[in-house]
């Protein structure tokens, strides 16, 4: 007997005809012999229409209410899918992340997990139940509800299992697995056996839908191994696995892009220790999550910072370092919202040089301006005008040999 932690996302549960399906789904994983807990997220379209009612309300609705109110779309999924189970024969309970013992900060709308108390679920597994668990959320100490944030389904799938040191986490998505690229940008895309948890870590940061970054941590930190695969289509999906032997024998796993970035550049910074803290300091305040940053040295002991962030903290973002800028008496800050972010992922690039005079080659090629560049040890990434952004994909996607397996080996 196996414990089994499955997660099933809004696709997966937009219908009480899809709800009923993962029921039996989950069933026939149960009469297998195996201990089953179930997560599962609200309804597809069910949080953006929660949300809209919030800002329908006012401009700026208070954060701990607006989790309150979201959470209630977990509920509801979690509650259709254990009476459908119990409709079916077999036991069922549907548990909150409260109820469940997910412990978070206070950071609404994008709380970090704590701890996780699996006392409860566990007395239900011992009982012979399916234990249903709402994603996305938990409460804090002082008992508010809190949300996890987008994907944060998938955090709560893997955070269980690794408290519950389950066998394996499922992640039950309408696609059949991790591709090289996203196939509605590339026909050539291809479905990956295996990737290593790293790669997934930076595939997930470079804006591939597939997993929630924060859920490819737990997984790596823990040692819990990760099967993404479709609800719709029974067959084999990516294995989420540590890096072994011959993972890195891929040059490029894979080319990522985000359309969801925006970058703010200030304008002749007096170049002196403090300053760039005092810039940042600002924004980290505000639970802004800066990416790429790139610092530019003037004449006259000035510089120029770029840095971006996601368009949905661009606002926010802007007003905070307009007044910083007042206050260090930069010249001006300019934001820019029609960016992307197009990367490439390969454990293969820590031993094979070349590859980003490769990638940059590719691009100028196509006329593509780069107007930032990050790296890691197995990622590349250019920041590029957004219009650009379907072509640079499939231009990296041919150059790197990714439609072709045996074309794309260090």
């Amino acid at each position: 007997m196996a414990l089994l932690v499955q997660k099933f996302g809004g696709s997966s549960v937009g219908t009480v005809s899809k709800i009923r399906n993962v029921a039996r789904k989950v069933i026939a994983a149960r009469e297998k012999g195996n201990d089953m807990v179930v997560v599962l997220s609200a309804m597809k379209g069910e949080t953006d229409r929660l949300l809209d009612l919030a800002h329908e309300v006012c401009e700026f609705p208070d954060p701990r209410e607006v989790d309150s109110m979201i959470s209630t779309g977990e509920q509801v999924s979690i509650a259709l899918f254990a009476m459908a189970v119990r409709d079916m024969g077999h036991e069922a309970i549907s548990l909150l992340g409260s109820q469940a013992g997910i412990h978070t900060d206070a950071i609404y709308g994008k709380a970090r997990i704590d701890r996780i108390d699996p006392e409860r679920i566990r007395r239900e597994l011992g009982a012979g139940k399916i234990v249903a668990v709402a994603g996305f959320q938990g409460v804090d100490d002082t008992e508010n509800i809190t949300t996890l944030g987008r994907g944060g389904s998938d955090t709560t799938a893997v955070a269980l299992a690794a408290a519950l040191k389950a066998d394996l986490c499922e992640i039950f998505t309408d696609v059949e697995g991790v591709y090289t690229t996203d196939p509605n940008v590339v026909k050539e895309a291809r479905k990956i056996p295996r990737i290593s948890h790293d790669e997934m870590m930076e595939m997930a940061s470079l804006g591939a839908k597939v997993l929630e970054i924060r859920s490819v941590q737990f997984a790596k930190n823990f040692n819990v191994p990760l099967h993404v695969r479709s609800t719709f289509v029974d067959t084999e999906g990516t294995l989420v696995v540590e890096g072994g032997e011959g993972m890195e024998q891929q040059l490029v796993t894979g080319v990522a892009y985000n359309k969801n970035e925006a970058r703010i550049t200030i304008f002749k910074v007096p170049d002196k220790p403090g300053v760039a803290a005092q810039v940042f300091e600002a924004i980290s305040a505000a639970n802004i999550v800066v990416d790429m940053i790139i610092q530019n040295t003037r004449a006259g002991d000035m510089t120029d910072i770029s840095f971006t962030v996601g368009k949905t903290d661009f606002k926010q973002a802007m007003e905070i370092v307009k007044r910083v800028a007042i206050e260090i008496k930069a010249e001006r800050v300019m934001g820019d919202q029609s960016i992307a972010k197009v990367s490439i992922v390969g454990a293969g690039m820590q031993t094979n040089p070349g590859v980003a005079s490769k990638m940059f080659s590719a691009l100028a090629a196509e006329d593509i301006n780069i107007s930032m560049i990050s790296t890691s040890e197995i990622k590349i990434s250019c920041v590029i005008d957004e219009k650009y952004t379907e072509l640079a994909v499939r231009v990296l996607h041919k150059t790197f040999g990714l439609d072709k397996e045996e074309n794309n080996k260090s």
